[in-house]
């Protein structure tokens, strides 16, 4: 068999592997071949053994994986600051939920490709998203050429994209139908929350999760009050609520995981749950803080997620990294807690691997998904640099991204995406506002 030819070498002044041996290359370079990563090392002989190979050379760049946002809703963007400064129960019974009920397909699809380009520019190649009409939401992912997770949110009540819950169901079979196989969109199984879905929805769902190997993606302890509620009804915790019915296992994703005891941290480690921790958006609507450095000591795979835009306000997971490295610190009064590493390996490896692809992604690795960003270092705020690393979680910004691949395809060059027309779809969410004001007030 011939050895494969690289179509594609991108070099820079570092190269941040998160390999298994957190190898960061002087001078590196990355040669890809297809929708893979051929191999790595210096830069010079990379360009020197490919000499048809396109080259993307950034003299100043840093090359890393791709973030990996591991919990959002993306179509949410469209709600970007209508509802602040409220508690979550009051944020989505009073605001959200009115709205959404409102929501429309192709209000879905504008407000997705907005929180793509968002992601795109700010180094986000792969997210997991949970929330309505997400056929659209795969439509505008596809469009985009993003790496993506994506499920129908289902819950007691009646839909406004579906309607009865049983339609909801078969909304979902055909989803999974309709992108089998694919080379970058992923379905999951997604049940709201505890407090919006009974026992039965959670044990049906949880059975379909096991049908389809598919992802149980679910919001769970995420503040006081959805403890309190889960006691009232059920006489436990949300966690010891899900082991009872016998769904906690290694394809639930558990998102924030705030309210958590250090028994149901080992009860979590112990069934292979993996956590999608969202500091920002737990932050801002005053849920608490998830003891992310518990889980970790624990062995539980946590991945870092922004939420919702309606609730962080953005999408940016170097900005949610910063603040996940520092609340931590804080919540421990310990300064080495939550270090710049392992926080980086929660934006990349761990997300990854919370998703099911560490095989596939989270690290630029030979035979690995070329799933891959460049930053550009000549910059006042990123200068000088003593540890890259430490540059990537405490100084970098989404903003210094100036190019990404995903799956091996440039989506964006020196600041262009290269797949979506940025300033059409801007323009599109300006005339949207407006409908949502509408909405508002209807």
């Amino acid at each position: 068999m011939a050895t494969p030819k690289a179509e594609l070498v991108v070099t820079g002044q570092y190269l941040v592997t998160m390999n298994d041996d957190n190898e960061i290359i002087k001078d590196g370079g990355i040669a890809v071949a297809g929708s893979r990563i051929l191999e790595i090392g210096p830069a010079a002989e990379l360009v020197k053994k490919h000499p048809d190979a396109e080259t993307l050379a950034e003299k100043h760049g840093l090359i890393m994986p791709g973030l990996v946002n591991t919990h959002t809703h993306a179509a949410m963007a469209c709600f970007r600051g209508i509802a602040d400064d409220l508690p979550l129960m009051q944020w989505l019974q009073e605001y959200i939920f009115p709205v959404e009920a409102k929501l429309t397909p192709d209000m879905v699809y504008h407000s997705t490709l907005l929180s793509i380009c968002e992601m795109i520019k700010s180094g986000t190649t792969s997210f997991c998203d949970m929330y309505l009409f997400a056929a659209d939401v795969a439509r505008a992912a596809d469009e985009a050429g993003m790496r993506a997770w994506i499920g129908e949110v289902l819950y007691d009540f009646p839909s406004p994209n579906y309607g009865e819950l049983e339609n909801g169901f078969k909304y979902t079979e055909d989803l999974f139908a309709r992108y089998d196989d694919h080379r970058l969109i992923t379905i999951t199984v997604d049940p709201h929350a505890i407090y919006t879905c009974s026992p039965e929805l959670l044990q049906r769902l949880g059975n379909m999760a096991a049908e389809k190997n598919a992802l149980y993606v679910i919001h769970l302890s995420e503040n006081q009050d959805e403890v309190n509620t889960c006691i009232e009804r059920y006489g436990c915790s949300p966690v010891m609520h899900l082991e009872n019915l016998g769904l906690l296992n290694d394809r639930v994703v558990a998102d924030h995981c705030v309210m958590v005891t250090d028994d149901e941290i080992q009860l979590l480690a112990d069934r292979g749950v993996k956590v999608a921790h969202c500091a920002e958006s737990n932050m801002k609507l005053a849920s608490g803080i998830a003891p992310v450095v518990k889980m970790l000591e624990a062995g539980i795979t946590v991945g870092i997620g922004t939420d919702g835009s309606a609730s962080n306000n953005d999408v940016d997971v170097f900005g949610e990294m910063n603040s996940v490295a520092k609340i931590h610190k804080v919540d421990t009064m310990d300064p080495t807690a939550m270090n710049s590493l392992q926080t980086l390996h929660a934006a990349t490896v761990g997300g990854a691997r919370v998703l099911g692809a560490g095989q596939e992604i989270g690290s630029l690795t030979p035979g690995k998904k070329a799933d891959i960003i460049v930053l550009d270092l000549d910059q006042p705020h990123l200068t000088p640099i003593y540890n890259p690393v430490s540059h990537l979680v405490y100084a970098a910004r989404g903003s210094d991204v100036v190019h990404s691949l995903i799956n091996g395809r440039i989506i964006m060059r020196d600041r262009e995406i290269t797949t979506l027309d940025e300033p059409a779809i801007l323009d599109r969410m300006e005339q949207m506002s407006r409908q949502v004001i509408k909405m508002r007030t209807e």
